[in-house]
């Protein structure tokens, strides 16, 4: 469902200009300053604050609380202004937001070149599959996902993927392809992932990698965040140094961390590192 369906308007403009920032604080002073004499409020299922949008014209200024409070003065201004209330469940809002930002940088971002062998899709299949069978539905996120063939496989097998990466290149072609679904996808930097995603069941991190002496501290944050909002983790690197490193990031946060061997790929995923809670 669109922003604009949610609120039953016809058009909104975010005031935050990527998805990246939407928990900056300074977004809610853009936001006072947007003019208009009419206001919507959107409530989640607790009763919380998730948007505030004031009209500009034909146009719907909008600021998103997924990750920020409102200010004491913006809320003020909408009870000075006509205004009505919403509700929507917060999890089909921030599906919404996603889907904005994400039509955004699809047409702002040209696609990088193809970046897909096309017999990626069956090897994934297989190796995620051998260890979860398939899903139900749950969430599993697709850590730095590039252009989503793991969000594609996971799609396959009956997951929910949420998607992020910071190369927008990348998710573009995504995109575009339809191997990344815009509600599911996010541009961010993931070694800040806890602050936009709450927990799940699963979670996956294709060929990461390469790390090295100049990269091992940021794969280290990224490893440990996706480790903090997944309870079950399959990540995959291409050599059994990185791999051991995965396990020893692992163990640091308490995980149990199991590496083995993987032949079927020539090129990709040589080494699968699986872990779960102690």
């Amino acid at each position: 469902m669109k922003a604009t369906e949610i609120l039953g308007v016809d058009e909104v403009v975010f005031v935050e200009p990527q998805f990246s920032v939407l928990p900056d604080p300074r977004y809610n002073t853009t936001l006072l300053l947007a003019g208009g004499n009419q206001g919507l409020l959107l409530l989640d299922e607790k009763e919380d604050p998730i948007a505030l949008a004031f009209r500009n014209g034909d146009c719907w200024v909008v600021g998103s609380f997924l990750y920020r409070n409102p200010s004491t003065v913006l809320i003020e201004k909408f009870e000075n202004v006509s205004g009505e209330i919403y509700q929507e469940d917060r999890a089909v809002w921030a599906a919404a937001v996603r889907e904005y930002y994400s039509l955004l940088l699809k047409t702002e971002v040209p696609p990088s070149i193809e970046d897909l062998n096309p017999t990626r899709r069956g090897i994934l299949n297989r190796l995620i599959s051998g260890f979860w069978k398939t899903g139900s539905g749950e969430t599993c996120i697709d850590c730095c996902c590039g252009s989503g063939v793991g969000s594609l496989v996971l799609r396959d097998l009956g997951f929910s993927p949420l998607s992020y990466d910071n190369d927008e290149a990348l998710l573009s072609l995504g995109l575009s392809t339809g191997r990344l679904l815009p509600e599911e996808t996010m541009w961010l930097d993931a070694m800040k992932t806890s602050q936009y995603i709450d927990p799940v069941p699963k979670g996956i991190g294709i060929m990461m990698g390469e790390i090295n002496t100049f990269s091992e501290d940021m794969w280290h944050e990224i490893v440990g965040e996706l480790f903090a909002v997944t309870r079950e983790t399959l990540i995959t690197v291409g050599t059994e140094p990185e791999a051991l490193l995965i396990k020893s990031w692992g163990e640091e946060l308490g995980r149990r961390v199991e590496i083995r061997e993987n032949p079927a790929d020539p090129i990709y995923d040589l080494w699968v590192c699986r872990a779960f809670p102690q």
